[in-house]
């Protein structure tokens, strides 16, 4: 079976999630290695995503992992839905010490995962997080193997913004040229 990270009840309808009340792990510091956790969480396989969005739940605000919050990702240990990582860099959301010294112990750096190990563990842990009629995930990959990460504070060369690091909204309207300075 899988770790639950970040299956709090009020992210989901039904009440009794895994990890009980978001209010009970909110914390006023996090980890003194957040930043690094939060990557690592942000690498995640993605499972199963979800076209859904949801605002944060303590401030009900929208936040950089609204769109498709309650998608699963994983590490084939763990399994935390999408906008965990933003749980635990705005409200510092308390991790379990295992989670912590898997991550630790990792460097912080993404595993492969070999799909026939980590199917069982799979479908014995969707159930617990609500998922018990998902179509049972499959890969046709024997290993998953993590994206690349954009090294921190570098720039792409042609000066363009990746989608991803975009803010929502409209970008195919091309903005009006500036007006010349008057002489």
């Amino acid at each position: 079976m899988l770790g639950l990270l970040g299956f709090y009840d009020e992210l989901d309808n039904p009440s009794g999630r895994p990890n009980g009340s978001i209010r009970d792990a909110v914390r006023s510091a996090g980890e003194p290695d957040e930043a690094e956790l939060v990557a690592y969480l942000d690498a995640g396989h993605v499972l199963i995503e979800v076209m859904e969005g949801g605002p944060d739940v303590i401030t009900g605000s929208p936040h950089r992992h609204s769109p498709g919050c309650s998608s699963l990702l994983t590490d084939g240990t763990w399994l935390w839905r999408l906008d965990f990582p933003h749980y635990v860099e705005t409200h510092h959301v308390s991790l379990p010490d295992a989670f912590t010294e898997h991550v630790r112990g990792l460097t912080y750096r993404m595993p492969a995962i070999t799909v026939a190990r980590f199917a069982p563990h799979y479908d014995e842990t969707m159930p617990l997080v609500g998922w018990a009629s998902a179509v049972p995930w499959r890969s046709t990959a024997t290993t998953l193997v993590p994206a690349p990460r954009p090294a921190a504070g570098t720039n792409r060369a042609d000066g363009a913004t990746p989608a991803q690091d975009r803010p929502h909204g409209s970008w195919s309207r091309p903005r009006k040229p500036r007006k010349p300075p008057r002489s």
